[in-house]
């Protein structure tokens, strides 16, 4: 996206920057409206990101469920539930240890990895131009991307959407059960006045 290679690498630095400190001031983070927006500030520095590599159909995905709909709905929780963690009674070695462990292995993984952005990587050798050669023979898919996931991954899309559908009627009723509770609470406390 950026013409000048240094001036790309620069800005990559910088998001990854604030991305590693937003995620540092999450996990030290007790109150949870304060998680909540730090959440919400994550997924707009990882839209920036996906931005920045070109990637602007992820980011608009980012920055509507990520930083939109997400805060929404975790601020509509805490309105149900309370905004503070308390601390915890048990030791967070273990936890560290694991959480070290993967993300050594996870760096580890991706040193076989080619270099970004280069043409010969394996998947530009043979993936890519499969897709590309199959969608110019298909007449009702408008361009690339939707004959790739429509047609090519369209049961991996269809397992994605029905993820999300089910994630998101999981929540609707998650709330209205709160919303339920609460107004019984709410009639229990004026009856419960009424007889005083």
């Amino acid at each position: 996206m950026i013409g000048n290679p240094s001036a790309e690498a620069l800005v990559m630095a910088a998001l990854l920057t604030l991305l590693a400190a937003v995620t540092i001031a999450i996990a030290r983070q007790r109150n949870m409206f304060g998680v909540v927006i730090m959440s919400s500030i994550y997924s707009f520095l990882m839209a920036s990101l996906m931005i920045v590599l070109d990637a602007v159909d992820v980011a608009m995905t980012e920055a509507s469920v990520g930083a939109g709909i997400s805060t929404v709905i975790l601020l509509a929780t805490l309105y149900l539930t309370g905004s503070m963690e308390y601390p915890q009674r048990r030791s967070v070695a273990i936890p560290l240890f694991v959480s070290i462990v993967v993300g050594a292995a996870l760096v580890w993984g991706t040193i076989g990895l080619p270099a970004f952005g280069i043409a010969d990587a394996p998947i530009h050798q043979h993936v890519a131009p499969t897709y590309i050669d199959f969608s110019r023979k298909h007449d009702m898919p408008p361009n690339i991307v939707t004959a790739v996931l429509a047609d090519f991954r369209s049961f991996d899309t269809l397992g994605e959407t029905t993820v999300v559908f089910t994630a998101g009627i999981g929540v609707l009723l998650l709330l209205q059960g709160g919303w339920r509770i609460g107004g019984a609470r709410r009639e229990d406390d004026t009856q419960g006045d009424d007889e005083i």
